[in-house]
């Protein structure tokens, strides 16, 4: 996976933020979600890098990325910081952004605090995060209640997931994803087993989770009316639980003001089910940008 892309860990507002670069071109950042590594993208990354320069990056708390202590840490601003930041020290001051899932809310709060940097985002099955928790069905709750779990307090669900972190994990990909393991490439399964076994790593996605209730929530709704002018994407999978309980294009249409929105065959990890499709409605949107 990645051949031919380079890999390293910057060190960059003050955490250490493991990537992968190659390709040539405008560059691309892209950025996973919960509960994967940046190796999600291994597929799209070696299509797109043909005409783009490609970083596929972990987020902090994830894969190989830095775990720092407590919940504040964890907010989408700071990650966001830590991704602004991974850029400008690989020589891009501007770029597309990318985002699945946690990555694609990280990519959103990119785009509200360091628009200067972002040429143009897209977000992948997801609706904003302020709409999610504050309109709260009973069908989302029940496919997305690890939001919940996850974010109860220290110690209580990193003990429970540390007692079997495959079993606990691998539900995730398969209960709210409309997946089966088969769906994902065997060398990309062994890469988060590996991630997700450590117990740093299991405290880290907690508390992206807590972060999210405690903090970005608040930051949200102080951005509540705000939109985003540069051309912005949405992506969904037609089978996931965003596109039963949502139409996910209007959950954005107040928020960017120049967007395009795609439904792309499979569930929540279409990325990993249908990497040609993905590819290509990214390829389409990325390259109609000057």
């Amino acid at each position: 996976m990645f051949a031919g892309f380079d890999a390293g860990d910057a060190s960059v507002n003050g955490q250490t933020i493991h990537y992968r670069s190659g390709g040539q071109g405008p560059p691309v950042l892209l950025l996973h979600g919960f509960p994967q590594t940046h190796v999600m993208w291994h597929a799209v990354a070696a299509q797109l890098a043909e005409n783009f320069t490609i970083v596929a990056a972990d987020l902090r708390g994830y894969g190989h990325s830095s775990k720092p202590d407590g919940t504040a840490a964890f907010s989408f601003r700071h990650m966001a910081c830590d991704q602004v930041a991974l850029m400008r020290a690989l020589g891009h001051d501007r770029f597309h952004v990318v985002g699945h899932d946690r990555g694609g809310r990280v990519a959103h709060r990119m785009a509200l605090d360091h628009q200067e940097a972002v040429h143009s985002l897209t977000v992948m099955d997801i609706v904003p995060t302020h709409l999610l928790l504050d309109n709260l069905s009973k069908e989302v709750a029940e496919a997305y209640y690890h939001w919940f779990f996850l974010a109860q307090p220290y110690p209580f669900p990193e003990t429970l997931i540390g007692h079997d972190p495959d079993t606990y994990y691998e539900s995730c990909l398969l209960g709210f994803g409309a997946a089966k393991l088969s769906d994902f490439e065997t060398d990309a399964l062994d890469a988060y087993r590996a991630a997700w076994r450590d117990a740093d790593t299991i405290r880290g996605m907690c508390a992206d989770y807590r972060a999210a209730l405690h903090i970005d929530f608040a930051h949200d709704s102080q951005d509540h009316c705000r939109r985003i002018d540069t051309p912005s994407l949405v992506l969904f999978g037609s089978d996931g639980a965003m596109a039963k309980s949502y139409n996910v294009a209007d959950t954005w249409r107040e928020k960017l003001s120049h967007m395009t929105s795609t439904a792309i065959p499979g569930g929540h990890f279409f990325i990993d089910q249908s990497p040609d499709e993905t590819s290509l409605a990214l390829e389409t949107f990325l390259s109609g940008i000057t």
